[in-house]
């Protein structure tokens, strides 16, 4: 960075297993947010925080701005996805669907953010992922195509 750059850029990223399958377990889901935790301060992002359900997860970050967003998601997903496969910790082939959810927040956000991701277990008792997303994009009035949304099973 720059001598004289001051930056505060917080992204939530929204991660969906592929085919929307509930593949993360209840048994290793705290080891897969550690190993997640472990690349995105490899990366020298800060982990604000994470959580999720067995067919998604939700991750809120600090991040630098020399640090190219949709790499670090591949790099996410990709060794992630190498970490479940390897160890065998579900049924069938473990993979992220393609593609992802980025939304941006304020410092005085971060509150409001980083509970909503703690509680994604009683929140999603009430509501599906799906509802959830498509609530976020037209929260942060992001366009879409019905098409291209993750793959809804």
């Amino acid at each position: 960075m720059l001598p004289g750059s001051f930056t505060q850029i917080y992204i939530q990223i929204v991660i969906v297993v592929k085919g929307r399958r509930n593949q993360i377990s209840p048994e290793w889901e705290e080891k897969l947010h550690k190993y997640i935790t472990s690349i995105i301060q490899n990366k020298g992002q800060k982990l604000l925080a994470i959580n999720g359900m067995p067919d998604h997860l939700h991750m809120l970050i600090g991040m630098s701005p020399n640090c190219i967003l949709s790499d670090l998601i591949r790099e996410i997903k990709k060794s992630s996805n190498t970490y479940v496969n390897s160890r065998q910790l579900c049924k069938g082939e473990f993979a992220w669907q393609s593609g992802y959810g980025a939304f941006s927040y304020a410092h005085s956000s971060l509150d409001n953010v980083i509970g909503y991701i703690d509680r994604q277990k009683v929140h999603h008792a009430k509501k599906s992922t799906k509802l959830e997303y498509l609530e976020l994009l037209r929260e942060f009035e992001v366009e879409f195509d019905e098409q291209f949304l993750f793959e809804w099973s």
